[in-house]
């Protein structure tokens, strides 16, 4: 995959379609810190866009042709289709184009130390675990995350170190684009089947991300398809997980409740290559975490973070955002949000919930993509009846055309105690007159279901 590394050079007015978007805001801010004329369109407004217009770049809600106007280079998401009126005028024009991933592929080489962390489930909290560590040991990251982090009030940062925090996602093989320095593999799981077609093709995808990396693996020594795929690497390797065959491993895990909020405080020992490393305590629930929370620390104790650093800043840490967040509690009902949107993420997420001892659980599900939902239906009714009572939407297409057929009918037949409902407020009413006094209502999806969240509160 060929990318040009001098496009930026002797560029001077930069244009992003969609510079609203959590990808392409860091990407924004990073270009702007460098001393680049910057400009921007987006069709929707929210918070991300506002403070993109607080940094000083001129943006306008809507696309259209004229917004490129003295622009030397377009910088696009991947969500922006080929006929938007922006990316025609540039063709027209003759203005060169480029992906966001491109420009994020771009932007890692310029680190000694680009950590960038990939896997099917995790990425986000992970990033914005090891974002959070090395801000708290003042390594000054520059990062760039998938979801948004309290303590830098988004999606990403501009330091100046030379580290640098990537989230790697594999969909569409984009990850193949950066240039990591560590390179970290949180797991590899079944998704993203109408790109990849087959498993062995997805671990191969992962295998040549993991080539890529010019300095450390740091890699899930308990996943077998992740070990399958840095097999017989050339490259320094730490793995981490629960097994003591690890060089990084959790024990003595334990979980407490909050009774205020009902969240789960996580602790567990640390060790490395079989000695104590001390305690380490998370402000979120769930197995999946202790994973997220090893792979994080495994990546700033090899990149020279003292581990009182560690604990201190994991101690601190808050989950990022739309990761298992506790909303509010109204009534005697608490609301949570999470973006599981896969049958794993969504078994790990329903199962932390369960053991928090509420009094029912209510599973608001969002399924995303027609592919997916169709692949996947049976695992997604096998893991969503965990719930005491699931509550679907239909399902969110975004960049699919239904040629499968599918309907979230077709899932709610496979449920018991499932209704489904076509809008957010009837999502909204259906909750305020069923759920009780000590209950949990937790919606989740990596769509827009977030909004039928707030509209319970």
């Amino acid at each position: 995959m060929s990318i040009d590394y001098n496009i930026l050079k002797d560029k001077k007015h930069i244009h992003f379609i969609g510079i609203g978007g959590s990808g392409m805001y860091p990407l924004a801010q990073i270009l702007f810190a460098k001393g680049y004329n910057l400009s921007g369109s987006d069709n929707n407004p929210g918070d991300t866009l506002t403070a993109v217009m607080n940094m000083g770049i001129p943006v306008t809600l809507g696309h259209f042709a004229e917004n490129i106007d003295g622009a030397d280079l377009i910088v696009h998401s991947a969500a922006i289709m080929k006929d938007n009126p922006e990316l025609v005028a540039a063709r027209e024009k003759g203005i060169p184009t480029i992906e966001r991933s491109i420009l994020l592929g771009i932007v890692t080489s310029w680190f000694e130390n680009a950590v960038c962390i990939c896997g099917t489930h995790g990425k986000t909290t992970a990033s914005s675990m090891l974002t959070q560590i090395f801000m708290k040991a003042g390594f000054d990251p520059t990062t760039v995350i998938g979801g948004k982090l309290e303590l830098i009030g988004g999606s990403g940062r501009v330091g100046k170190s030379e580290n640098m925090v990537c989230e790697a996602c594999e969909y569409v093989d984009t990850f193949l684009k950066l240039s990591p320095d560590v390179a970290v593999i949180l797991n590899i799981d079944e998704d993203h089947m109408e790109y990849f077609k087959t498993l062995d093709n997805l671990i191969a995808s992962f295998r040549k991300f993991a080539e890529k990396t010019t300095k450390m693996l740091v890699v899930n020594g308990d996943d077998t398809n992740t070990m399958t795929a840095v097999k017989g690497l050339d490259k320094t390797t730490v793995t981490f997980g629960l097994s003591e065959s690890n060089d990084y491993y959790a024990s003595n895990i334990s979980s407490e409740v909050c009774q205020e909020s009902h969240s789960l405080i996580t602790r567990f020992d640390i060790y490395h290559k079989g000695a104590l490393l001390g305690n380490i305590s998370i402000k979120i629930p769930g197995k999946h975490n202790v994973y997220n929370a090893l792979a994080a620390c495994s990546a700033a104790l090899e990149s020279g973070v003292d581990f009182k650093d560690v604990q201190s800043a994991m101690a601190e840490f808050k989950s990022a955002s739309r990761r298992f967040d506790v909303l509010g509690i109204r009534n005697g009902v608490t609301i949570a949000d999470d973006y599981a949107h896969h049958p794993a993420e969504l078994e790990a997420t329903l199962k932390a919930a369960l053991s928090l001892g509420f009094n029912k659980v209510w599973a608001v599900f969002q399924p995303f993509t027609f592919s997916r939902t169709a692949m996947l239906l049976d695992d997604f009714a096998r893991v969503l009846s965990l719930a005491d009572r699931v509550v679907l939407t239909p399902i969110m297409g975004s960049r699919e055309i239904n040629t499968f057929g599918i309907d979230s009918k077709d899932l709610q037949a496979k449920l018991k105690n499932c209704t489904l409902l076509d809008t957010f407020e009837e999502v909204a009413e259906f909750i305020k007159q069923n759920a009780e006094k000590d209950d949990l209502v937790i919606t989740l999806g990596c769509g827009d279901i977030y909004k039928a969240a707030k509209l319970m509160l």
